[in-house]
Formats: C-alpha cells, structure tokens, sequence
C-alpha cells in the first residue's frame, strides 16, 4: 500500500469513526423521544402525574428540540461545530442522569427541558459534520442515507427498547442508557472530531428565535392546558391569540432581515411547503400513535410495558423494512410514489383503529401496526427530497433543518392535540371509556394520512416544480438541485 493510498484509507477510517458518532448521538436522542412513551404510566403511577403532566413529560422535550433546532445549528457554523456538540452531548448527558433522581413530576419535566436544549445541539450539528467528514458526494449520500436510516429505525424501535428497560429496571432506567453512550461520544468527538465552521456564518436573530419559541410555547401549551383549564379559559385564548399574532409578526420582521432564521421565500415552493407539511403531518402521526397506543396497552389492556414494547415491534421491523426501500424508490422513480403509498397506509392503519374497544382482537392490532410501521418507514426519505427539490445546493442544508424542525413541531403536536382530545373526554386514562374516547383521536389520525397522500400529489406537478424553480432563482448561487416528477427520471439530491 502507497503512502496515498495509507492516508487514503486512515481519513476513511476516521470519517466511518465520525458518521458512528454522530450516529450514536442521533440514537440516544431519537430513542429518548419514543421510548419515553412505554414508560409513561408507570411515570403517572410513581409520581401521580395527570395526563396533562404525561403530555408535558413528552412534550416538555420535544417542544425545545423545536424551538432552539436552527439557532443551535446557526451558532454551531459560527463558533465551531465540534464545540456546540460537544456542550449538546455533555447537557444531554448530564440531563439524562437528572430525570433518572427527578423525585418529583415538575422536577422531570425541568430536567426533560434540559435534555430538550442538549438534543437541540446534536442532531442538526450533527449533520453539518457528517458533510464536512465526507467531501466526495457519493460516499456523503451513503452517509446521509445511513443517518437517515438511523432516525427512523431509533423512533420506531424506542417503545420495544423502553418496554424491555422498564421491565427490567424500572421507567428511571431509560435514562440511565443515555449516561454512558452520551460519556463514550463526549470522548470519541474529542478524538476524533475536527473542529469546522461555516465560511460564511449567519448572524444572530433573537427576535427571529424568539418569535418561533412564543410561537411553539404559548400554542403548545394552550392545547394541553386547555383541555384541563377549558378552552374558553380567558387565560387559554390569550395565549392562542399570543401564538397567532407572533406567526403573523414572524414572515414580516424576516423578509425584512439580509440573513433570517426561517426564510419566508421558502415556502413560495410548492415542494417546500410540502415538505414541511408532510414532516409535521407524518410526526404527529407517529407520536400521537405511540402516546395513544402505550396508554391503552397498558391501562386498558392491563399489559407491563415489557409486553406493550414487544407488541409495538411489528412496526419497527415495518418502518426497518421500508426506510431503505423508500430510499432507492424516491431516487429511481421519485418522491411521489413513496409519499402517497405511505399517506394510504398510514390512513388504512389508523382508520382500523376508530373501532377501538378493550377487547379489539389482536389481529386487527397488529395490521394496524405492520401498516403504519410501513407508512412510515416509506415517508422520511422522500420528505427530504422534496424539501431541496429545485433548491441552490448553498440553501439545502437550510431548507432540510427548516424541514426537520417541522418534524420536531409534529412530535410536538402529536401528544399535545391528540392527548387534549382524549383528555376532554375522558379524565382518567385508566378507565374503561378510554378506548372509546380515543376514536375522535384515530379519526384525526386517518386524516393526516390522506394529507400526505394528497401532498405528494401536490408537490410532484410541474407547476409546482415552477415555483421551486422561480423561489431558486432568488438566490444567486450554484445551480438548483432537480427533482423530476417523472417516473424512471432519477431526481437531484443536495450533495
């Protein structure tokens, strides 16, 4: 072996090191955002938390991953991006080990906030490392794929993982395996990881970021606390109409700014604004059906959460079996096949679940969780695909972290609206009414799958490649990606 070819293969072997770090970070972070939900009644049980309390258990999470995603990613390009995740992985660690002492459910909720602000640093920088690691396109694709790989399968194995660690220790001890992953990843990025920024960084926007954070809060909260205070609670509507007006403030202050957080020209593309739709659509699918399903497993069915983790597992080896399928599907034929296959399936499954009762025979459970296992394992790849479908290369990293904070934005919306729907009809998710007060619930499920089908219709025609091309042409950069609607026309990715 030449001196070259030695050197060749040693940056290879280090960039495989990097893509395994940045992937155990996406692991611990993924997983924590569904395993969680097997370990909720238990949680209600040993700390006498309501379902609103369980809601913010998620959602006290979920909602600053939200919130504080893109500035994370923005301030990484500016100071460093090792140094960001590295402070990501070290609070996300020592978070994890404080929800494992919470003696009480405010405590849990404050130390899943802080888990929330580590996890926001993670994922996005994550993601500009892996690009910076692996600067030949092809090898980069098969890292994203493999990133992208990892999300779904974390999310859909997280209620099998949760299921098997409080069985066997005890609802603490999902975050104790967070200690020393987060520890063995804190040590390999100080090895491993080079230190990178941005050519260009993007200035600060904190009145941007504190829009989009009064936008997710005071909405997120008006939901939960709704169903408990009444929504004709004047404090309620206050804070509805607090979360209205900051959307309308948001696109008029940014399109005034030379560089915005979240850019309004984006969502002039057809396939952008799908995107996103599609992303917090399929997320508040698969998180309001893990908050829905874990309760009724284990309250109505009087199953361990062992059992309801195990019974989940068809749908983890769906979302396994799908994932890269979708991948070569969205690349050989486009992203309209995969995203209105999964919008049909994910519909066909919560649909069967409108029936639900205590005794719904376990066949008809486990259609309905081998559909959705594959619903969703085939909507995440073309997501991304659409969201830079006719971007510049130079805003696709942008227009992907706008989109995955859409994601987070669904898993927020998941277990806050569909957990008030059953909420408000039921006070005690440990009664026998709880199954039939979840069918509004399946039914607004069912729904959200027929938009995703609907979307990928929409966003796949050549009008509304038009106005992805017409939005490209505000940027004076390299050129667009491509995407062709056009069976057996392989689309653009971003490289």
């Amino acid at each position: 072996m030449t001196t070259h070819e030695s050197r060749a293969h040693g940056g290879r072997r280090r960039a495989g090191v990097i893509l395994a770090v940045c992937c155990l970070s996406l692991l611990i972070t993924a997983l924590d955002t569904t395993a969680v939900n097997v370990a909720l009644p238990a949680v209600g049980h040993d700390l006498r938390a309501s379902v609103s309390g369980l809601q913010w258990t998620v959602d006290g999470y979920t909602l600053v991953v939200a919130a504080f995603m893109m500035l994370a990613g923005s301030t990484a390009d500016r100071i460093g991006r090792r140094r960001v995740f590295q402070a990501g992985l070290a609070l996300f660690t020592v978070g994890s080990l404080a929800c494992s002492l919470a003696p009480t459910l405010g405590w849990l909720i404050a130390f899943r906030i802080t888990q929330g602000l580590g996890a926001s640093m993670l994922n996005p920088v994550a993601l500009s490392i892996i690009t910076h690691a692996f600067p030949d396109p092809r090898e980069r694709a098969r890292a994203i794929g493999l990133w992208g790989t990892t999300v779904g399968l974390s999310l859909a194995a997280g209620p099998v993982v949760g299921g098997l660690l409080v069985a066997s220790a005890g609802w603490r001890s999902i975050f104790w395996i967070n200690i020393p992953i987060g520890l063995a990843a804190l040590v390999l990025t100080a090895v491993f990881v080079p230190e990178s920024r941005a050519a260009t960084a993007r200035r600060p926007d904190p009145v941007g970021q504190l829009l989009v954070v009064t936008i997710l809060t005071s909405l997120i909260f008006a939901i939960i606390e709704g169903s408990r205070q009444g929504y004709g609670s004047i404090h309620i509507i206050a804070l509805f109409a607090l979360s209205a007006a900051a959307v309308v403030a948001l696109p008029g202050y940014e399109r005034r700014r030379e560089q915005p957080l979240v850019d309004p020209v984006f969502f002039r593309s057809v396939p952008f604004t799908g995107s996103f739709v599609a992303a917090v659509t399929a997320f508040l699918v698969l998180s309001g059906f893990l908050f829905l399903n874990t309760l009724y497993l284990q309250d109505v069915r009087g199953y361990s959460a062992l059992h309801a983790g195990l019974l989940t597992m068809p749908l983890a080896v769906g979302t396994a079996i799908a994932s890269p399928l979708s991948g070569r599907l969205t690349a050989l034929r486009g992203p309209r096949p995969p995203l209105v296959a999964a919008g049909l399936l994910i519909a066909a499954a919560t649909l069967t679940l409108t029936t639900l009762t205590p005794t719904t025979p376990w066949a008809v459970l486990l259609i309905a969780y081998v559909l959705l296992g594959i619903g969703f394992g085939l909507v995440n790849a073309p997501i991304t695909s659409t969201a830079v479908a006719g971007m510049p290369r130079a805003q696709a990293g942008v227009s992907a972290a706008i989109t995955t904070t859409g994601r987070q934005v669904g898993n927020n919306l998941g277990v806050a609206v569909l957990g008030a729907v059953v909420s408000a009809r039921t006070q005690s998710p440990g009664r026998a009414g709880f199954a039939a007060a979840s069918h509004p619930a399946w039914w607004i499920l069912t729904a959200c799958g027929l938009l995703i089908a609907l979307t990928g219709l929409a966003t796949t025609t050549p009008r509304a490649a038009a106005t992805a091309a017409r939005v490209a042409a505000r940027f004076p950069t390299d050129p667009p990606t491509t995407l062709s609607s056009t069976p057996g026309v392989r689309g653009g990715t971003p490289a």
